[in-house]
């Protein structure tokens, strides 16, 4: 057992204060952006009449599925016991809210009427997913947030490992249910099929862990703290094979399952061989560089051990995984509805026509901006609150 004492940040560089303003400007970008695409309407963006969700739905999509897995680390300390993993359980605990806030940001304001939301907030049709992630989504940060303060307040520290347990399970299901919106859609071929959950489930677990891998980095850099010790760098290393394994099976048994059923062999066709820059995406952005790249580079050569090492691995895997989310999300709108099964459908409306789709700038910066939005949110944090370790603290208890 060891005592973990807290601080805020001490003393940080001129490399923090300098992200922040980075982060900072690219917020105000993004909503400029925002407010560019809500004045003249989306026919400036460039989404259509069948890919009504662009790419600043792909970078919500990605944080919200990150947000969850994000909380693993605290996770792993409090509800499995591994006491190693317990001195970064508060910045997980941040980084999982702070994900979330910028995912959900983006996803607001990319609904071209952001005050649509008070009536998602006032009207619920309970046979839509949609409905139910209302309260995935505002259940996560209430049960975060009493997460963190049973870790923060030694009054509340009994309910601990209740709280951890509750906000364990929470997690699994906001990551089943953002699956499921897309596992639900039996309209969409490359969508309905119940994988979808636990590959959002294993998705998570990577994106997470990679955002809390640079989180703490960036903290060792702007600190000149030794917060990422060789051992930690190890354990992280270890993990992250473990997670992009992870995806890459529940990845394999998708399309294999797809491929099995008469019905999406076409859709699979599409996706794997002739979609263009679709395939693209899925092989050199996902396959390539976010699972096999990453692999690589933590299990050969020599930066398989080192801080270097994993922080590219993370980059690498956090590049696959809005690659992946836009292989789901845009491909799969992409690709023609089957309207009559059999039959060839053609109209001067585009019906039976696979859909090209050219993200706008704007929805780009928006898009970006929701990452900005969270390590924002995370800085100040950190900054004023004590979610950092003490490294030279953490002595054995008397």
């Amino acid at each position: 057992m060891a005592r973990i004492v807290y601080q805020e940040m001490k003393q940080p560089r001129a490399f923090f204060y300098g992200l922040v303003s980075l982060h900072a400007a690219v917020i105000a970008v993004g909503l400029a952006a925002a407010y560019y695409m809500e004045h003249n309407g989306h026919v400036v963006t460039g989404m259509n009449n069948q890919i009504v969700w662009g790419l600043p739905h792909v970078f919500a999509v990605f944080l919200i599925v990150a947000a969850s897995g994000a909380l693993n680390v605290a996770s792993i300390s409090s509800v499995f016991q591994k006491l190693d993993y317990k001195p970064f359980a508060r910045l997980s605990g941040l980084l999982a809210v702070s994900l979330l806030i910028g995912g959900l940001a983006v996803l607001v304001l990319d609904l071209g009427r952001p005050d649509r939301l008070i009536v998602a907030m006032t009207t619920y049709n309970f046979k839509s997913i949609f409905a139910w992630n209302i309260y995935l989504y505002t259940g996560f940060v209430v049960i975060v947030a009493a997460y963190l303060w049973t870790m923060m307040d030694r009054s509340a520290a009994a309910y601990n490992k209740p709280v951890a347990f509750l906000a364990f399970l929470w997690r699994l299901i906001l990551t089943t249910g953002t699956g499921s919106i897309f596992g639900f859609l039996v309209a969409r071929e490359a969508y309905a099929a119940a994988i979808m959950a636990p590959l959002f489930i294993a998705a998570s677990f990577a994106y997470g862990l990679a955002f809390t891998i640079l989180a703490l980095i960036t903290m060792c850099r702007s600190m000149e703290s030794m917060l990422m010790t060789d051992e930690v760098v190890y354990k992280f290393r270890s993990l992250m094979i473990l997670f992009i394994l992870a995806v890459l099976y529940f990845t394999a048994v998708q399309h294999l399952a797809n491929m099995y059923w008469a019905k999406h062999q076409g859709v699979e066709r599409f996706l794997l061989l002739e979609g263009g820059v679709y395939t693209a995406v899925f092989w050199i952005g996902q396959i390539l560089i976010g699972s096999i790249a990453p692999m690589a580079v933590l299990a050969y050569g020599p930066m398989a051990t080192t801080r270097w090492g994993i922080t590219l691995a993370s980059l690498l895997v956090l590049v696959g995984g809005i690659a992946h989310m836009y292989t789901i999300i845009i491909a799969g709108q992409a690709y023609p509805l089957n309207l009559f099964p059999g039959m060839e459908v053609s109209s001067s409306f585009g019906d039976g026509q696979v859909t090209h789709y050219m993200p706008s700038i704007p929805e780009f910066l928006l898009g970006v901006s929701g990452i900005s939005i969270a390590m924002l949110l995370a800085a100040v944090a950190i900054l004023f609150l004590r979610f950092l370790p003490k490294p030279e603290t953490v002595v054995p208890n008397a």
